[in-house]
């Protein structure tokens, strides 16, 4: 169990700092000027939320709980924390029409990866079942 959540966490600082290389390169090729403590702030941020996002997996491995009960608490925590991230490191102003946007953009990109990971899991299903039919 500590081998798999350390796994996780090292997966989402892997992808967190994939995610900060993309930001870095714009600022480079796009020549804004950063100071160390504002890329070392973003940098964070990014590795919080990658830790956050691979240790969150583990929701839809709960064999309890519905598709709709896991997606939904998902969710919910996940646009909990990103805010939580987002607005002291500010990538979202905190005025309210902003954090509105934020949620709204959040979700419109939720809901893309979701339906992807869905038609992906829901192609292997179908792929699964129809070897094991001609297996019979």
């Amino acid at each position: 169990m500590i081998k798999e959540i350390l796994r996780r966490g090292v997966y989402g600082i892997a992808f967190g700092g994939i995610a900060t290389f993309i930001a870095l390169t714009i600022i480079k090729f796009a020549h804004f000027e950063e100071t160390a403590a504002e890329v070392w702030n973003h940098m964070l941020a990014s590795f919080g939320l990658g830790i956050y996002f691979g240790l969150a997996s583990y929701i839809f491995e709960t064999e309890k709980w519905s598709p709709l009960r896991k997606t939904i608490t998902h969710y919910t925590l996940s646009i909990f924390v990103y805010i939580l991230i987002a607005l002291p490191v500010g990538w979202i102003p905190f005025n309210f029409k902003a954090v509105a946007i934020g949620i709204l953009l959040f979700t419109v990109l939720y809901s893309l990866y979701w339906t992807g990971f869905f038609i992906y899991y829901k192609r292997n299903v179908d792929s699964m079942n129809e070897q094991l039919g001609k297996n019979r």
